[in-house]
């Protein structure tokens, strides 16, 4: 299992990358080897304003829909166009060219506050 040690993570198996108070958000490695392949990304909460823990939008693969929680409060700004022909970018490269948003956060403290790659290792076993 691959946890990038300088992502921050959620127990809802999100990852964070920030830089300045701008935050890329997708899922981790360990969420899409759970869910399976990935065929279908619904995200359309672009523009708008949400708090932490709230529903950004949905992951399909074959056998199940799981919804996004958005880990930090702020305005989701930019989806990966990528996703919409290429959904299994999220299972192939899961850091890379399949994350699924950009966001403005609210609070840069909130981020730091998520979990450290080796307190999500320890979570997820």
């Amino acid at each position: 299992m691959n946890v990038p040690s300088n992502l921050r993570y959620t127990k809802d198996h999100e990852w964070v990358s920030l830089e300045n108070n701008v935050a890329t958000i997708g899922i981790t490695d360990f969420a899409q080897g759970e869910l399976g392949d990935i065929v279908y990304v619904d995200i359309s909460t672009k523009g708008k304003a949400l708090g932490a823990e709230e529903i950004f939008g949905t992951v399909e693969a074959v056998k199940t829909v799981s919804d996004l929680f958005l880990p930090v409060a702020g305005t989701i700004t930019e989806i990966n166009p990528l996703l919409e022909a290429q959904p299994e970018l999220i299972n192939s490269d899961p850091y890379g060219s399949g994350w699924m948003i950009k966001m403005t956060v609210d609070n840069v403290s909130a981020v730091e506050a998520l979990l450290s790659a080796e307190n999500y290792t320890a979570l997820v076993g």
